[in-house]
C-alpha cells in the first residue's frame, strides 16, 4: 500500500501544479520565461484571466503559428486559438488584454488581440514576453518631474501609426485555417472604460472622442478600497484611474506579471503616450457578458495601488505604491436658490486632461435638476496654474437651434482652453486647481444686432456722442440699447470706421496676436495674458478704427505704428512674432447686455 502511495506521488503533485499553475504564483516570484524562438504550432497552452469576481481561471489554448514582424520590426505576435466552452461562449473578451499565458508552467507571452468580429471560434494574438520586458526596461520620468511633462520630454513617446489603432492582416494558410473570410484582421483587443457617476447623454456626447484611442466606454461601478488591493498577481485587473472622485472613468486590463512591485499589463498599449504617470488602481469583475459581437467584462475599481509609468506598444508598466498627484477639480452648478457642488480629479495629460475636464463639466451640467434646453448658461471660473497668473474663465451661452445640446457648448469651451494652456511651446504647465461655477438661467438670453447709428457723423476730438443700436431678442420685439463714446484726444483726422458687434468679431484682434505668435511669446505668463484679454459674448462693443498701422510685438500692440518703426522690422531678416496690421484701434467701449449678442454693423464718422 505504502508503496503504491509512493509512486502515484508525482502523479498527484504534477495534477496539483497544473491545477493551481502559475497564476496563483507570489506576486514577487520572477517568472520563467518560454523563449519565442521556441515556439511551435500545435503546442498546447494555457491564459489565466477573470470571468467572475477576483477568481482566476485557466483556459487552454493552442498555437496556430508566429506572425513574425507582425507590428514592426522584431515584433512578432503568436496566433493561438482559446478552447473551452467558456470561450465557445464568449470568445475573446475586451478586458482580457493582458492575461498571461504559460508552457509548461513558464510565461510566454500576454493574450493581446483578437480576430475580428463576429468570428466562429476565439482566435486570439499573443504578445511575446520579451518584447513585454523590454518595456520595463526604459527609463522612468523623474520624481519630481509631472505627468504632463511626459509628452514633451520623453523623445521616446509613441506618435504616428501605433499599435493601439493598427490591424495586422492575416497570412493566407491562417485565414484558411481559422475560416477567415477576406478583409479579416487582429485588432487589439478592447479597453474597457469604466465609468461611474456619468450620465447616458454624457457617454453619448463624448465616447467617440474617448474611443478614438481603442477603448470601449461602458458603465461600471466602484468599490471600497482595501489594503488586500495591492496584493496582485498575473491574470488579475488594474485600471488607470483618469478621473476619480464624484465621477470617475478608468480603463482596465489584466496583469500579466507582477516582479517584485513591478507591473507588466495589457500587453498593448492604452494610449501609446510613452512616458507616463497615471495612478494605477486595482480592479474587480462582476461578470463578463457575452455577445456575438463585442464580449467584455463588467468591471469594478477599488482602491489607489500604483503608479503607471509606461504605456508603450508592447505592453504598460508600472509600480505599486502610492499614486502620483492629480488636479483637484471643483464644479459647482446654480439654478436659482439651489446649488450642487461636484469634486473629483482629473490627471495631468497633455493630450486628456482637456476632455476630461470638459467631460466632467458636462456631466454636471445634464446631471442638474434645473437644466433644460432652453436654459442659459453662464460660465464663471478659473484655472490656477502655479508660478503663473489665473486664467479666467466668463462667458455666457445660449441655447442654438442646432442639434446639439447648450451645456456642451460650455464643456469645449473649457476645453479649448485648456487645449491652449498645454498646447504652449513655452513651459510645462502645473495646473494647481480648476473652480467652475455655471449658472443655469431660464429662458434663451440672446439678442442679433440689427442696425447701428451716431447721433453725430461729424465729430471733434474730445467730443461724447451716443451709440444707438437696435437688437432683436430671440422671438422678441426688437429694443434700442444707447450708450456714449467719447473720441479720444490723438484720434486721426478724416473718416474713420466706428464697429459696432459681438465679442467674436471684437476678438479678432487678440486672436490674431496670439495666432500669429507662432511661440514668440517671451513665455506662458504672456500667452495667459492674451487669454484673459478675451472678450465676454455677454456684452456689445463700439469698436473705432483709423488707418494707421498697428505693429504686434510678442504680447505687445502697437497702434499708429510711426513709419520708422515698420522700417526697421521691415530690414529684419528674421521679424519672429512680429506682425502688421493696416488699422489701428483708437477707441473701444462696451456695454453689459446680460445676454449673448450676434452680428455686427460698420458705421463712418469723420474727426474734424
Amino acid at each position: 500500500m505504502l508503496v503504491a502511495l509512493r509512486k502515484l506521488l508525482p502523479t498527484f503533485l504534477a495534477a496539483l501544479i497544473l491545477l493551481t499553475g502559475p497564476a496563483v504564483a507570489r506576486a514577487d516570484d520572477t517568472p520563467a520565461i518560454f523563449p519565442l524562438s521556441q515556439v511551435q504550432p500545435g503546442m498546447k497552452c494555457v491564459v489565466y484571466t477573470i470571468f467572475t469576481g477576483d477568481q482566476i481561471e485557466k483556459v487552454d489554448l493552442v498555437v496556430l503559428g508566429v506572425l513574425h514582424n507582425a507590428i514592426g520590426p522584431k515584433q512578432d505576435i503568436i496566433l493561438v486559438q482559446l478552447l473551452g466552452e467558456k470561450v465557445e461562449h464568449t470568445g475573446v473578451v475586451a478586458g482580457m488584454s493582458g492575461s498571461p499565458v504559460y508552457y509548461d508552467g513558464k510565461l510566454v507571452g500576454a493574450l493581446s488581440l483578437k480576430l475580428g468580429v463576429f468570428t466562429k471560434e476565439a482566435i486570439g494574438g499573443v504578445t511575446p514576453i520579451e518584447n513585454m520586458l523590454d518595456v520595463g526596461k526604459a527609463p522612468e520620468l523623474p520624481a519630481n518631474l509631472s505627468a504632463s511633462a511626459a509628452a514633451v520630454s520623453a523623445p521616446t513617446t509613441n506618435t504616428g501609426n501605433t499599435f493601439s489603432a493598427s490591424r495586422i492582416p492575416l497570412p493566407e494558410n491562417f485565414a484558411h485555417q481559422t475560416s477567415a473570410g477576406s478583409g479579416q484582421f487582429l485588432v487589439p483587443i478592447e479597453t474597457p472604460l469604466i465609468s461611474t457617476g456619468l450620465y447616458p447623454e454624457t457617454i453619448a456626447q463624448f465616447s467617440k472622442q474617448l474611443s478614438g484611442w481603442g477603448m470601449t466606454m461602458m458603465a461600471g461601478g466602484t468599490a471600497a478600497a482595501t489594503p488586500e488591493d495591492a496584493q496582485l498577481k498575473p491574470g488579475d485587473m488594474v485600471g488607470v484611474e483618469l478621473i476619480r472622485g464624484d465621477l470617475s472613468i478608468t480603463p482596465g486590463c489584466t496583469v500579466t506579471t507582477v516582479d517584485h512591485g513591478k507591473i507588466l499589463a495589457c500587453g498593448h498599449p492604452i494610449f501609446s503616450f510613452g512616458n507616463v504617470s497615471m495612478p494605477l488602481a486595482r480592479a474587480h469583475v462582476v461578470t463578463t457578458l457575452a455577445s456575438a459581437m463585442a464580449s467584455t467584462k463588467i468591471i469594478t475599481t477599488g482602491g489607489t495601488i500604483g503608479t503607471l509609468t509606461q504605456d508603450r506598444v508592447t505592453a504598460i508598466a508600472g509600480h505599486l505604491g502610492e499614486g502620483p498627484p492629480m488636479i483637484p477639480v471643483d464644479v459647482t452648478l446654480v439654478s436659482g436658490d439651489a446649488q450642487k457642488q461636484f469634486h473629483f480629479e482629473v490627471i495631468e495629460s497633455p493630450q486628456l486632461t482637456p476632455v476630461l475636464v470638459a467631460v466632467a463639466t458636462y456631466n454636471g451640467i445634464v446631471g442638474n435638476t434645473a437644466y433644460g434646453e432652453g436654459s442659459t448658461l453662464q460660465l464663471d471660473g478659473e484655472i490656477a496654474i502655479q508660478g503663473h497668473t489665473t486664467v479666467t474663465l466668463k462667458d455666457l451661452f445660449a441655447p442654438t437651434d442646432m442639434p446639439v445640446p447648450g451645456g456642451f457648448f460650455v464643456a469645449t469651451g473649457v476645453q479649448s482652453i485648456f487645449a491652449q494652456i498645454y498646447s504652449n511651446p513655452y513651459e510645462i504647465p502645473h495646473v494647481a486647481g480648476i473652480h467652475l461655477r455655471v449658472t443655469a438661467l431660464p429662458e434663451r438670453r440672446a439678442a442679433t444686432i440689427d442696425d447701428a447709428w451716431v447721433e453725430a457723423n461729424e465729430v471733434r476730438p474730445g467730443q461724447t456722442v451716443n451709440v444707438k443700436v437696435q437688437l432683436r431678442s430671440y422671438r422678441g420685439p426688437a429694443f434700442v440699447r444707447e450708450f456714449p463714446i467719447t473720441i479720444p484726444i490723438q484720434a486721426a483726422r478724416g473718416p474713420l470706421q466706428l464697429v459696432i458687434s459681438d465679442a467674436e468679431t471684437a476678438n479678432r484682434t487678440v486672436q490674431s496676436l496670439t495666432a500669429s505668435s507662432q511661440g514668440q511669446l517671451p513665455g506662458l505668463e504672456e500667452l495667459i495674458k492674451l487669454m484673459n484679454r478675451t472678450h465676454q459674448n455677454d456684452r456689445l462693443y463700439a469698436t473705432l478704427l483709423q488707418p494707421t498701422p498697428t505693429l504686434m510685438v510678442e504680447d505687445k500692440v502697437m497702434p499708429n505704428a510711426p513709419a520708422s518703426a515698420i522700417n526697421v522690422l521691415d530690414q529684419r531678416q528674421s521679424p519672429g512674432g512680429a506682425r502688421l496690421l493696416y488699422q489701428s484701434t483708437a477707441g473701444e467701449w462696451s456695454v453689459e447686455m446680460h445676454q449673448v449678442i450676434s452680428g455686427e454693423r460698420t458705421l463712418t464718422i469723420t474727426v474734424k
